[in-house]
């Protein structure tokens, strides 16, 4: 599979460092708004084209897929651009500022028949499988509880500072333990209630999620910029619990009885870096004909997204794109 990158920021750089060492597709050609940026990348990583504008890249009909590694403020114009030219997109998380962006741009892939979906690495692992099979086979009973954080020390990044930029804790970071919650509990919401520390600039550095959801179960769930976790997520039930290492890749999963005895233990398998499998997804995708991948489907991204338009209402949380 011919690959496209559009930026040469650190994320782009780990997708074209990963897909350099898979045999199920290369990095074909990259893009910047900056000609000697993209030279620079392309040179990095042994790429045959660099391309100093998007829309030159968008052009490239060699491609088969671009991935969107821009900040999350640029993904809507970024994607629209790439869909109006025919290129299948694989675009990073957050997918989009809004839903109503994510709607159109939806929309928009329907309508050009032409793949589009959401880079949220853990969906597409084996890992996040694992933990549904655990879950499924009631070895913990009914889930009832789950505590979810992921934390960094961030607040430095500018562009995550900006909310000009579709900064704050919440669509960097966050959207992965809602992602988390998701898994265990389903989008049937109930109630929700966040709360949030505001920089001077308007973005929330770090938040604090509760979810209830039909049965009296709930999820408790922390991000922020400004400090480090454990990034742990534990799911508890009616026969045991579950302990899992860093939900934005999870590392392992422990499963404990009644007596908080572990019983059963997985361990991540050997990866690249992780990137690899919304890849091997896309190549799935295209092959079989395609436009959404199962492991991220278009109303899941929706429904997520959603999520974080709520919960950003309730903090009085506009970005200027929204005004």
């Amino acid at each position: 599979m011919r690959v496209g990158i559009l930026s040469t920021g650190n994320i782009a750089a780990t997708m074209a460092e990963t897909v350099k060492q898979m045999k199920e597709a290369r990095v074909c050609a990259v893009a910047s708004r900056n000609l000697e940026k993209a030279e620079k990348f392309a040179e990095r990583f042994e790429i045959p084209k660099a391309y100093g504008s998007y829309e030159e890249l968008a052009k490239d009909e060699e491609l088969d897929v671009v991935y969107v590694a821009t900040p999350m403020s640029e993904h809507y114009e970024n994607v629209k651009m790439l869909l109006n030219h025919g290129r299948n997109v694989l675009c990073e998380k957050s997918f989009a500022l809004n839903k109503k962006q994510a709607e159109e741009m939806i929309h928009l892939a329907e309508e050009k028949g032409l793949l589009l979906t959401e880079a949220i690495w853990v969906r597409y692992m084996p890992m996040w499988k694992t933990l549904r099979q655990v879950l499924d086979c009631g070895m913990i009973g009914e889930p009832m509880t789950a505590t979810a954080n992921l934390c960094y020390l961030i607040d430095q990044v500018p562009r995550l500072m900006e909310l000009k930029l579709g900064g704050g804790a919440l669509l960097d970071v966050g959207v992965y333990v809602l992602n988390f919650a998701s898994l265990v509990f389903g989008n049937e919401i109930e109630s929700i209630t966040a709360k949030a520390l505001m920089t001077e600039g308007g973005v929330d550095a770090q938040n604090s999620i509760t979810l209830t959801y039909p049965g009296q179960k709930m999820a408790v769930l922390n991000s922020s910029l400004r400090v480090i976790s454990d990034r742990k997520g534990v799911i508890y039930g009616t026969k045991g619990y579950v302990i899992v290492e860093n939900i934005n890749n999870f590392e392992s999963i422990a499963v404990y009885n009644r007596d908080r005895e572990q019983v059963a233990f997985y361990e991540q398998p050997s990866q690249i870096s992780g990137y690899e499998y919304e890849v091997l997804a896309c190549k799935e995708a295209l092959e079989k004909g395609w436009k959404e991948c199962p492991d991220m489907p278009h109303a899941e991204t929706l429904r997520i997204m959603a999520q974080m338009d709520a919960i950003r209402e309730g903090w009085g949380m506009k970005y200027p794109q929204e005004r």
